[in-house]
């Protein structure tokens, strides 16, 4: 079996949900529940007994020493973190705690476990750590993408800590020779994707007839990434990595987020027009860029091709329509999750911002 944290988060639950339709293995998800984790997420597996999931934290020790020992997990895919640059913004703390504290706590759980398996299981046993691009900093226009060599430059909270988290997983491996992978990835979309983010906020916005928030000019460059590709490429990683090794995960799309708004409207348009007529671009509104905002992020994902055979099946036209026909079809998803303490965070987040652009 193996162990998945953070497993009922957006792309943890996709990797579940992707795992448990391709093979048979056990998958036991440890998730805190934070305002991102979502049980409803992992609602088809319910009853299913290849799946088990255990409500709780990476930071407690205990928990997470005592699921190792029950479950005896050959391999862990390490999702769990704090992951919104703008919530890190307004609260660092809760990063530092989850995304190092608690990598270090589940760094420190693994080993002994790791430690005390006959030599057949430690040599297979495996540690992936999910990361981002973000840790590499920002790139000007000409800068060729970010490889597993670039030199990190964290530039908020957010990428910061989950830089700290990346350093100390290389760090086991090296002193520990805990045998360990490393994946940092583009810009994910998809499905379950909370809609605090550019293209679920985008959808979910358009549909309620509210504003489109398009932070400063709109000309911030991402590379994105079907989170379906994503998890195709974790597994690959868990299979056939290299212990020790960092794997770029990138789905060769780079769009400026203006430009990423502007065709959900269109497929919005065409798939869900509005009942007032006219496009969905007449509700695109901008607001104050936030504090450090990266310009571009690119990945050059051909080492996970040469040496694992993985690249993207979606292109980027075929992954956001799939991804405007789901939330589409799953508008009750989207409500359910937009609670009351999800409601004051954009007022507090955007609102603001909307303020700043008016006095500037």
């Amino acid at each position: 079996m193996i162990l998945v944290t953070g497993g009922a988060g957006f792309i943890g639950s996709n990797f579940v949900l992707d795992w448990l339709a391709d093979n048979d293995e056990t998958v036991v998800t440890l998730d805190k529940l934070t305002y991102a984790g979502n049980l409803n997420n992992l609602a088809s597996v319910r009853d299913d007994s290849r799946h088990l999931f255990v409500h709780g934290d990476i930071g407690d020790a205990d928990l997470v020493s005592s699921l190792l020992a029950q479950h005896k997990p050959r391999a862990i895919a390490h999702f769990a973190a704090e992951s919104h640059v703008d919530r890190s913004i307004h609260g660092p703390a809760a990063f530092i705690a989850t995304n190092v504290n608690g990598t270090f706590n589940l760094l420190e759980s693994t080993r002994a476990y790791w430690a005390a398996l006959p030599e057949n299981e430690r040599a297979a046993f495996r540690f992936l750590h999910v990361s981002t691009d973000e840790v590499y900093g920002s790139l000007s226009p000409e800068d060729p993408p970010f490889t597993e060599t670039t030199a990190y430059q964290p530039n908020s909270p957010y990428s910061a800590s989950k830089a700290a988290s990346d350093h100390l997983v290389r760090a086991y491996h090296h002193t520990y020779g805990l045998p360990t992978l490393t994946t940092n990835c583009s810009n994910n979309y998809g499905p379950y994707h909370f809609p605090e983010k550019l293209i679920p906020l985008v959808i979910a916005n358009a549909r309620a007839g509210k504003p489109l928030p398009i932070y400063g000019d709109g000309q911030q460059i991402r590379d994105w990434l079907y989170v379906g590709d994503h998890c195709a490429a974790i597994r690959r990683a868990l299979a056939d990595g290299r212990p020790g090794e960092t794997y770029n995960i990138g789905g060769w799309n780079e769009k400026a987020n203006l430009d990423v708004v502007g065709m959900l409207c269109d497929i919005l348009d065409e798939l869900a027009p509005r009942l007032q007529g006219g496009s969905y671009r007449e509700q695109i509104t901008y607001v104050a860029d936030r504090p450090g905002h990266d310009r571009r992020y690119a990945i050059d994902a051909r080492k996970i091709e040469r040496e694992l055979g993985w690249k993207p099946a979606e292109t980027f036209e075929t992954g956001i329509r799939r991804t405007v026909q789901w939330y589409l079809a799953n508008e009750e998803w989207v409500r359910n999750v937009q609670s009351g303490d999800y409601m004051k965070w954009m007022e507090r987040n955007y609102s603001q911002r909307d303020a700043e652009r008016k006095t500037a």
